[in-house]
């Protein structure tokens, strides 16, 4: 597939190395509340410190726009790493990130030992991928490696520009292993070869459907998406989520698929109430005979043998987007249905990072899939087979 240096190709005794990581974890009151970002960052971190680089961790986390927003700090993330690698990790507070702070702690560093900067988004110039940040950035290190496939869509100072300004770079194991599942999936499937599309929106996928249709053996869609294909079907939707405007679009899929011998199957059933609510009445109807006043909140259950039928098949499965609102316990069936057949086969199982990642961990299915993909926005650039900005910039073996 890409042939990127990785750590394994890097000699790093004594040298200082910039480990971009993703580290955007959820926080509640000051406490992390979902860390497999951070657990997903080990087995790089483990690496580059054993081999005795002194490494020095950076990464952005939610949106503070250029300024320094306190409940945005990584302190809480430096604070959870030092006890999950069992050694200081010395957080080097600076509202402008490589400041007198960071660039002491980097001085004093010896081989081994880990230093975490301050959120690279308090820094206006980050998203902007201005050069004097990248610099700054790039001051403090020898070698660069980019493990943050979850930030890798995008072309920040920290994703892409210090590779401009620091000798050697390579990725991190999360990336390799992105890079490996996900890009040899959809470039060199093993047959038959299903991807499940969910979600809300038509228009977030797609380019993703149409990159897919060219591949895939079988496409199946669910989620508020699939109310758009209903109408493009004749069909009547109620109140459902549905994009109009994007009605033609669905025509258009649903015919190339036919052109190509792709299977589309779209939801039979359909799991309706008035209310957008747990707690209220529901019942199940054809999907193409909703009725007025009413909604669509999940797949019924003609739907989730159907699918299931399909994925049995399948040597090769991707799933991105949940098949109805999986928050709700009562419209939760379907995205549970689809989440236990991929974890009753012997396939290989890809889970496209975003709320399709939330949901099979939610539900309890994450150890039975073959690779869950840490980036959302990510995986849907590189299931549209675009080249991602951070993945490039990295120096080739």
């Amino acid at each position: 597939m890409l042939n990127k240096k990785s750590v394994d190709d890097l000699k790093v005794k004594g040298k200082r190395v910039l480990v971009r990581c993703d580290f955007n974890v959820p926080l509640q009151d000051g406490a992390i509340t979902d860390e497999n970002r951070i657990t997903a960052a080990l087995p790089t971190i483990k690496k580059l410190v054993e081999d005795g680089g002194k490494v020095i961790l950076c990464s952005h986390m939610g949106k503070p726009k250029g300024e320094p927003k306190p409940e945005l700090s990584l302190a809480p993330v430096a604070k959870r790493l030092s006890d999950l690698l069992g050694k200081e990790v010395v957080f080097a507070k600076d509202d402008t990130v490589v400041g007198e702070n960071a660039k002491k702690a980097v001085e004093t560093m010896k081989d081994g030992d880990v230093v975490l900067l301050e959120n690279t988004r308090y820094r206006k110039e980050e998203t902007k991928n201005e050069e004097n940040f990248s610099k700054e950035l790039a001051s403090l290190a020898d070698v660069y490696v980019n493990d943050a496939f979850g930030s890798s869509h995008r072309a920040h100072c920290s994703t892409v520009g210090v590779t401009n300004f620091v000798g050697e770079s390579a990725v991190g194991y999360l990336m390799e292993k992105e890079i490996e599942f996900l890009g040899n999936a959809v470039n060199k499937p093993e047959h038959p070869f299903v991807a499940i599309l969910g979600g809300s929106k038509v228009s977030d996928k797609i380019n993703v459907i149409n990159n897919l249709l060219e591949k895939v053996d079988t496409l199946i869609i669910g989620g508020g998406m699939a109310y758009t294909f209903a109408v493009a079907q004749g069909g009547k939707v109620g109140e459902s989520l549905l994009e109009a405007d994007k009605v033609e679009y669905a025509k258009e899929m649903m015919d190339k698929a036919k052109a190509k011998g792709v299977r589309l199957l779209l939801p039979v059933d359909t799991v309706i109430t008035k209310e957008f609510k747990n707690d209220t009445e529901f019942k199940t109807v054809s999907s193409l005979e909703i009725p007025d006043g009413w909604m669509g909140l999940d797949i019924g259950e003609k739907s989730r043998e159907l699918f299931a039928e399909a994925i049995k098949e399948a040597k090769t499965v991707i799933w991105n987007g949940p098949m109805g609102v999986f928050e709700f316990e009562n419209f939760a069936g379907g995205t549970k249905a689809v989440a236990q057949v991929m974890a009753d086969i012997d396939a290989t199982t890809i889970i496209g990072g975003g709320d399709s990642a939330a949901a099979v961990n939610q539900l309890g299915f994450g150890d039975k899939m073959t690779h869950i993909s840490t980036g959302g926005g990510a995986s849907l650039e590189f299931l549209e087979g675009k080249d991602l900005p951070g993945v490039v910039a990295v120096q080739d073996k």
